[in-house]
């Protein structure tokens, strides 16, 4: 008997040590990922993104399901980059889910790589109509609206000017698809695009696009160029004489790149997502930007109302699953709903794209304030039933999710 105790009382020392990981792993914070650049051109638009997404999360006292939670952000300097990061955020960081896709050429990789490893991906603010379409897969969700959606949504606008159109966009996929896009749009309504010049990423000089414009005298100059070329374009159509001459419309125009283009250069028609200054905005959007500029001192950008969003849909969505397991949290974003004042935000179940309506908007004649550049214009579309029809049916998206 005395044996037996002492073999069971060295047993059980042996097996003591074994326990004791499985009591820290409980210990542990729930964390998740955040994916976006931390330099280049998109980073005056990522530094909101990340505000947004902290304060989603401080809003919640930095837990979920009453365990404390937090988030790890790692850089997004290029696809291949975003995706190896992707990676070490499942593999060493231990995510339960990840946000982010801050360009649509790093999106596109990133939820490839997000099937691939089996990790909820909720994408704030790539825009390319693949994304949700024929790239679509289970693991990812997107808030920002397609390109093609938001080029329908411009196309009324940009053709009151005229018919002839000249397109200046960015040689990857996001300009790609305005172009695309933009020309069928063109096409249907019988017109004609005069010209057409496709630009490298972090162009530094626009003027002999700029001139070729100008030869071309087109009706307006639609544009699909991303965050600081943008800007860069903006200032230069200024300094060579070429605002007011020439109406420019976009879509998807973000406040940082208005910002940067200052009170005298800034000049256009846009499509946004949301907007601080909009009147329309809910209480729960009003306070949410009421807290932004309590903490960070200035107004919330859209870009943070982006991350705002997103991360609480995430956040909200584990809290409904009650678990950290992927299927769980995946089935807790599909059935996820948000009630604010008379707008409701969901993911559709058979892409996962946000339903949102967008707003028109012009910049000001006059600026007065050093934030505030916009006049709205009008939401889109204006009833909230025609929202399906406006982003598009299964057949016409394309998305066969497995």
């Amino acid at each position: 008997m005395r044996r037996r105790q002492a073999l069971f009382g060295a047993a059980s020392l042996v097996a003591a040590p074994l326990a004791m990981p499985h009591i820290a792993r409980a210990a542990d914070p729930i964390r998740i990922g955040v994916l976006l650049a931390k330099t280049g051109q998109i980073a005056s638009q990522t530094e909101y993104l990340a505000n947004g997404t902290y304060l989603a999360l401080e809003e919640r006292g930095n837990k979920i399901m009453g365990q404390p939670a937090e988030l790890v952000w790692l850089d997004e300097p290029s696809p291949q980059a975003a995706t190896q990061n992707m990676q070490k955020l499942v593999q060493e960081n231990k995510v339960c889910a990840i946000l982010g896709g801050s360009l649509s050429s790093n999106a596109l990789a990133e939820e490839a790589k997000a099937a691939e490893l089996k990790i909820p991906f909720v994408c704030d603010n790539a825009a390319a109509t693949e994304i949700t379409g024929k790239n679509c897969n289970r693991y990812t969700f997107r808030l920002n609206t397609p390109v093609l959606v938001q080029s329908r949504m411009l196309a009324p606008y940009a053709l009151s000017y005229g018919k002839r159109w000249y397109h200046i966009t960015a040689s990857f996929a996001f300009g790609q698809d305005i172009l695309r896009s933009s020309r069928e749009l063109l096409k249907q309504a019988g017109g004609t695009e005069v010209g057409s010049d496709e630009v490298p990423l972090n162009t530094a000089d626009f003027s002999s696009f700029i001139l070729k414009i100008r030869q071309a005298k087109p009706d307006v100059v639609v544009g699909g160029l991303s965050a600081g070329d943008l800007s860069t374009f903006l200032k230069q159509w200024n300094e060579l004489g070429m605002k007011g001459q020439i109406p420019f419309a976009e879509i998807a125009i973000g406040d940082t790149d208005i910002w940067a283009v200052g009170p005298e250069a800034a000049n256009g028609t846009f499509t946004k997502l949301w907007y601080y200054q909009n009147p329309n905005n809910p209480p729960e959007e009003k306070a949410f930007a009421d807290a932004y500029m309590k903490k960070y001192g200035k107004p919330a950008a859209d870009k943070a109302w982006m991350g705002w969003i997103t991360a609480k849909s995430l956040f909200e969505s584990i809290e409904l699953a009650k678990s950290t397991e992927t299927m769980p949290i995946i089935e807790g974003l599909e059935a996820w709903k948000f009630q604010a004042g008379s707008t409701s935000y969901s993911y559709r179940k058979w892409d996962h794209q946000m339903l949102l309506k967008n707003l028109a908007v012009t910049v000001k004649p006059k600026i007065t304030d050093r934030w505030d550049y916009f006049d709205v214009k009008a939401t889109l579309p204006e009833k909230t039933e025609d929202l399906d029809k406006v982003f598009g049916t299964q057949e016409e998206i394309g998305c066969k999710m497995t």
